[in-house]
């Protein structure tokens, strides 16, 4: 999936949609990620409160082992304005995740915060891919590492 998303960021650079990141739109998107035993499955919606800058919420669930992990998220994301079809973003979240159990362990629900950046791609009027990292810091009773990063790919569309 990963190798698809990136072949399409690739082949699609010669096409710009104009406003994508305008005020006032809204822009809705999709994301998938293999994490360990996990498939990651992430959605998120922004509106633009400006040119460039989008506050948003995002749901992501783990699917494919136990313990069941759902985050809920509130994304802050900056589109970096350039004269180019390939533009960086940088952003923050905080999240809160509820956690599961496997049979045996009930695990406790925690919050994290984190960072983003990478790039994001027109690749046709009113959709867009993206590709970057995201650096987590967790708290919680029950965490081995408080501190992860994992690589992000998505697309998504903007009306």
């Amino acid at each position: 999936m990963q190798k698809i998303l990136l072949s399409l960021i690739i082949a699609s650079s010669c096409i710009v949609a104009e406003g994508t990141f305008s005020l006032g739109h809204k822009n809705f998107s999709f994301g998938l990620t293999q994490n360990g035993e996990y498939t990651v499955i992430g959605a998120n919606a922004h509106y633009m409160v400006m040119d460039d800058l989008s506050v948003g919420l995002g749901i992501t669930t783990w699917v494919g082992d136990k313990p069941s992990i759902t985050k809920f998220s509130v994304p802050v994301t900056y589109y970096i304005p350039m004269e180019s079809v390939v533009r960086p973003y940088v952003g923050f979240f905080l999240s809160h995740t509820f956690m599961g159990n496997d049979g045996v362990i009930e695990y406790s629900d925690y919050n994290s915060f984190g960072a983003r950046g990478g790039v994001v791609v027109d690749v046709a009027p009113n959709m867009y891919a993206y590709a970057g990292w995201v650096q987590v810091k967790h708290s919680g009773d029950n965490l081995i590492d408080d501190s992860d990063g994992y690589p992000e790919f998505g697309i998504g569309a903007s009306f």
